[in-house]
């Protein structure tokens, strides 16, 4: 890098490789969390969406199912469910990762200007 790199305080908008290498550690975290959180909301979501309503208490549905098609169904919407929870997880682990770096930057940057 030159001397104009951001970890140095020279003002460009360059990104170091440490920025960069820290980013995506926040955003391959929030990913992660975003599986975890998919996996855990997206089995009773779908419990709830695909459970009849309106039946009394204690009555039983008569009902004729292929079980390798449900299985099939729940678990594209589960895997479905975990693609869009990584996909939200790394987007807010980009934005706290671009937002941490910016200002650990300037926190470093900001003595080394005043003196």
């Amino acid at each position: 890098m030159g001397a104009c790199s951001p970890s140095t305080g020279g003002g460009s908008g360059l990104a170091s490789s440490a920025d960069v290498k820290n980013v995506l550690i926040f955003v391959l975290a929030g990913a992660l969390l975003g599986i975890v959180v998919a996996s855990l909301v997206v089995p009773p979501a779908l419990a709830w969406y695909t459970a009849p309503g309106g039946l009394p208490q204690g009555a039983q549905i008569q009902a004729l199912v292929q079980i390798p098609e449900v299985i099939r169904y729940s678990t594209g919407r589960l895997i479905r469910g975990q693609m869009i929870g990584a996909a939200i997880g790394a987007i807010a682990g980009f934005g706290v990762g671009f937002f941490a770096s910016a200002r650990w930057r300037q926190a470093i940057s900001s003595p080394a200007t005043r003196a």
